[in-house]
């Protein structure tokens, strides 16, 4: 297990990637391999996908997941990788507060020092598709206690769904993330929108460093980076892709028998080297 140093160390360097106009580039991993490649590539971080996570351990999105086989994933890719990891724990894995802040001292645990937070509801309970604010808060308020606690300064990364969701404006996002801010969240992360006006209103009015979802037809990292944003994820987009490339080619496969699609594959002898590597 990481050390308390070597833990505080990480979460240290990795709120200090969180720059305004420089912002931390996360292509989110989903297993060991995943974030193994991400970090040779250059991440200066790895961050989970929360979704990727679930379907390679056969569950689907969607707080479906159990607590236990998600942080033994997080385990496994921290133990991969040298850089600074941060964990997608969905809502919190947990149905009250006590219960965030037991999966809070499970991922420091696992070696992770981030977590990232959502505020929709999936299984219909509530007034809405989003946690009610001060419930919320007070969910973000025990992991933050857990983490101090613990003396670790997690990166908390909440996100808002009002977008993801269609439930709220600007104002509306503003107004839960000063909530969720002062309740001990670090960073903000709101999901579904990219165009340069709304991102430019949420990086003024967000009290942190704002987090955005890109992807295709999104503006570059380099624009997103003029407009004041301190961190860019690829979310479930990298899973997604690697999974259409499967499918591809298990199509290709058993209906043509040819194996085009496996051309581009990347070697065993690379893959295996990645996995060996010790230190």
């Amino acid at each position: 297990m990481t050390n308390l140093t070597t833990l505080r160390e990480q979460a240290l360097a990795f709120h200090a990637l969180h720059v305004p106009g420089c912002p931390l580039v996360l292509p989110n991993a989903w297993d060991a391999v995943s974030a193994r490649l991400a970090e040779d590539a250059g991440a200066a971080a790895v961050a989970t996908t929360s979704a990727g996570l679930a379907w390679a351990l056969g569950a689907p999105d969607g707080d479906r997941l159990d607590r236990g086989r998600a942080v033994e994933a997080v385990a496994r890719i921290v133990a991969t990788v040298r850089v600074p990891v941060s964990a997608d724990i969905e809502s919190g894995y947990a149905t009250d507060p006590a219960g965030v802040a037991d999966t809070v001292r499970a991922v420091l645990a696992a070696g992770a020092v981030g977590v990232n937070i959502e505020d929709a509801l999936y299984d219909g309970e509530g007034s809405g598709p989003l946690r009610p604010v001060a419930e919320q808060a007070e969910r973000i308020a025990a992991a933050r206690e857990a983490a101090d606690r613990e003396g670790v300064p997690m990166f908390v990364n909440v996100r808002i769904d009002t977008f993801l969701c269609a439930t709220g404006d600007v104002a509306a996002t503003l107004e839960r993330a000063a909530a969720f801010r002062g309740a001990g969240a670090d960073g903000i992360f709101v999901p579904g929108v990219v165009d340069p006006q709304t991102v430019t209103a949420l990086v003024e009015g967000v009290e942190g460093p704002l987090n955005v979802l890109a992807g295709p037809g999104a503006p570059t990292v380099a624009e997103l980076a003029a407009l004041g944003v301190a961190r860019v994820s690829a979310g479930s987009a990298l899973a997604e892709a690697a999974h259409a490339a499967v499918r591809r080619a298990a199509r290709e496969l058993l209906d043509t028998g040819t194996y085009g699609a496996l051309a581009d594959g990347l070697g065993y002898g690379e893959l295996n080297a990645l996995l060996t590597r010790e230190g």
